[in-house]
């Protein structure tokens, strides 16, 4: 893996385009009955890249997803790189590939996941959030398509999107995650998709990829956190100190957790899948049910 390869652009920022009847999902959605209670995922997914490789880490995604017994639904990704102002549900129907990235091999940008969305589905999060609104504008940027190739490498299973309103505070976005529960028992996945540490300019301003000191740190902090069952500190990670700092200069890759996290049952294991830091990247991984 060319792991200094150049990300050039993180995120495109849609506009809002209503293009469905929601009382008509509605009489669709009302007869959807409950399921086994669907596991939820956290996946740091890296490099880009990784949608082509076989490593450690794409290996660990291949097992995460036959770990699912019951298949899904839908599966809802909350990605790093989609971030709007104000919140948005993508409501396409064939929501496409999303190139979302500079600078890499071709063979990067041939890779396909043509799976169907749900437009039901996102109706049932409208109801839950009222202030989320519509969007066929966006289709599947890099933090789900690349994860999802090794997650459930057929694309049969319907798949949509939820914004971040990057202008919320992280108890906002906690709050926000939590009223998403009842979705879990409705047969849809949830993943959030990100990365705990995510430090690009000290990324490349290193000639190798052993982990910074503070990046180690910061990612132990958070899985001790994570195990203590300690959510509050982590909605508060700024106090942490000078490591979360470093780790964490912009909050974009680091949200995507506390949504995984919020959704979590106060006797529900969270398992660790993958763990490991490159550079300034951790590529940390968990499952929570």
């Amino acid at each position: 893996m060319d792991r200094r390869a150049v990300i050039k652009t993180l995120a495109f920022l849609p506009l809002a385009i209503p293009a469905m009847k929601l009382q008509e999902l509605k009489s669709i959605t009302d007869t959807f009955e409950k399921s086994e209670r669907m596991p939820a995922f956290f996946i740091g997914h890296g490099n880009p890249m990784n949608a082509i490789e076989d490593n450690a880490f794409t290996r660990s995604l291949h097992e995460m997803g036959k770990s699912v017994k019951q298949t899904p639904q839908a599966i809802l990704v909350v990605s790093a790189h989609w971030l709007t102002k104000g919140s948005f549900v993508s409501t396409t129907p064939h929501p496409e590939v999303i190139y979302d990235f500079g600078g890499f091999p071709a063979a990067l940008y041939k890779v396909t996941y043509p799976c169907p969305g749900s437009p039901e589905y996102a109706s049932q999060v409208m109801e839950i959030l009222p202030e989320a609104k519509p969007d066929t504008s966006w289709g599947l940027d890099h933090g789900a398509w690349t994860i999802l190739k090794h997650l459930f490498p057929a694309a049969k299973i319907p798949v949509f999107e939820l914004s971040i309103d990057y202008g919320q505070s992280m108890q906002y976005h906690f709050d926000l995650a939590a009223r998403l529960k009842s979705l879990r028992d409705k047969g849809v996945l949830i993943i959030g998709s990100g990365n705990i540490v995510h430090n690009l300019r000290m990324w490349f301003s290193k000639s190798d990829d052993s982990p910074y000191d503070w990046a180690l740190e910061f990612d132990e902090w958070v899985k001790n956190r994570i195990n203590a069952r300690d959510f509050h500190s982590l909605i508060d990670y700024e106090k942490h100190g000078s490591s979360a700092l470093l780790s964490v200069p912009t909050p974009d890759h680091y949200i995507p957790m506390l949504y995984s996290l919020a959704l979590a049952g106060k006797e529900e294991a969270i398992t660790f899948t993958y763990e490991e830091v490159f550079t300034s990247a951790s590529m940390r991984a968990f499952r929570i049910g």
